[in-house]
């Protein structure tokens, strides 16, 4: 059987991380939402998404397949079901539909002439971009119990003080010294190759993913994700880095969700909570205004290739696009539109040549490379948000 994850109907939802990448490779938890389909599954998967992103993630059809809602996180009772489906059968959970079978060249609207299969079991669905921080916590746990089981954890080094030690788990090649692991809260995951430096203090749940670093001092609060080859040093609370992000110094970070290739300056610091400890909104591209959320505490959500200078402040409830770069004394405002370059006293247009440049030589010291597709994907994000900047 094949497997296909599909993009689903929260794609905008979560925009500006989807603009650069599949719903499937949001990281939430210690993988992927792909990575951890495809270990439940023990299969590779491709991906049906937007058409400017199709090029470099590919979909890849058989003569049977599955499609996987990519919105809905794996769990051992519900790949049960998802491996189990047959043809004109539709497996949902309420009113959205969690798999459903296809064959080649079959084009499926509705639902209607399908067999539905209702799931009754409990599973995580990441259908707004604060879900991501805030279901993150049992994104870990579920991931910790499907990555370190029936495997044995590398000792812990005898200078690190620790808490619920049974609940760590360390692989190889990682690096700690005198630091303190309080998993009482959470499992704390300590991916290959990943340090953490003296004095760090980490209350988890926690998952430093592989290659990345916690400086020196660093505080963490979980549940939280530092994807991989991220440095993190100051105080994070409840927030997702995907990977090759960068908040190396002092500042304050919480309740926020970074994507790829962001780097925040020295002293940046995010509020989390209102003043009159009111209601979040957050900047929906779907209405084009500001959304409940629910949330009292949701702080910044910065799409991939961002950046801000030493001591920005972002206020709560901060949506920043993809490819922006701030800077300046004071607040900037809520929203700041992708490939928007300033600050409080305004933005001009970050026009493509030199945004491609800094992405090449960003990308080029992580030894990536800022491929074609890569450039035609910034292209089309930067033409598609082009109604919310000031020319």
């Amino acid at each position: 059987m094949n497997y296909i994850l599909f993009d689903g109907p929260y794609r905008n939802n979560l925009l500006p991380f989807t603009f650069t990448r599949p719903v499937a490779d949001i990281r939430v938890g210690i993988l992927t939402i792909r990575q951890k389909w495809e270990s439940y599954l023990e299969y590779t998967t491709t991906t049906v998404t937007e058409d400017y992103l199709a090029d470099k993630f590919p979909m890849v059809e058989m003569e049977e397949n599955i499609m996987i809602n990519a919105s809905f996180l794996p769990n051992f009772e519900v790949v049960a079901f998802v491996k189990n489906i047959k043809h004109n059968q539709a497996l949902f959970k309420g009113e959205d539909v969690i798999a459903f079978f296809a064959k080649e060249g079959e084009e499926v609207s509705d639902f209607t002439s399908f067999e539905a299969i209702e799931f009754k079991g409990d599973i995580l669905k990441i259908e707004h971009t604060w879900d991501i921080f805030s279901k993150n916590g049992e994104a870990i746990a579920e991931d910790f119990t499907l990555i370190t089981k029936d495997r044995q954890s590398q000792p812990i080094p005898s200078t690190v003080n620790t808490i619920n030690p049974e609940n760590i788990f360390i692989e190889k090649g990682a690096i700690l010294n005198f630091a303190t692991l309080n998993a009482s809260s959470g499992p704390i995951y300590i991916g290959r190759e990943a340090e953490v430096m003296e004095g760090s203090a980490v209350r988890g749940p926690l998952a430093l993913c592989h290659n990345s670093t916690l400086k020196l001092g660093t505080k963490i609060y979980g549940p939280t994700t530092i994807g991989p080859h991220s440095k993190v040093g100051g105080e994070v609370n409840n927030s997702v880095l995907f990977g090759c992000s960068n908040k190396g110094h002092d500042g304050f970070l919480g309740n926020s969700v970074l994507g790829e290739w962001c780097n925040l300056g020295a002293d940046t610091n995010n509020s989390n909570l209102k003043n009159n400890y009111a209601e979040v909104r957050l900047w929906d591209y779907q209405t084009e205004g500001f959304a409940k959320t629910g949330l009292q505490f949701c702080g910044l959500m910065m799409g991939d290739h961002s950046k801000c200078g030493i001591n920005t402040m972002f206020n709560t409830g901060t949506v920043v696009g993809v490819s922006a770069n701030i800077f300046g004394s004071g607040f900037p405002r809520n929203f700041v539109p992708s490939f928007s370059w300033g600050g409080s006293k305004g933005f001009v247009t970050y026009k493509t040549n030199k945004a491609f440049e800094v992405a090449e030589v960003v990308m080029a010291r992580r030894k990536e490379l800022f491929t074609d597709k890569d450039k035609a994907i910034l292209e089309h994000v930067f033409e598609e948000t082009k109604q919310y900047r000031r020319e």
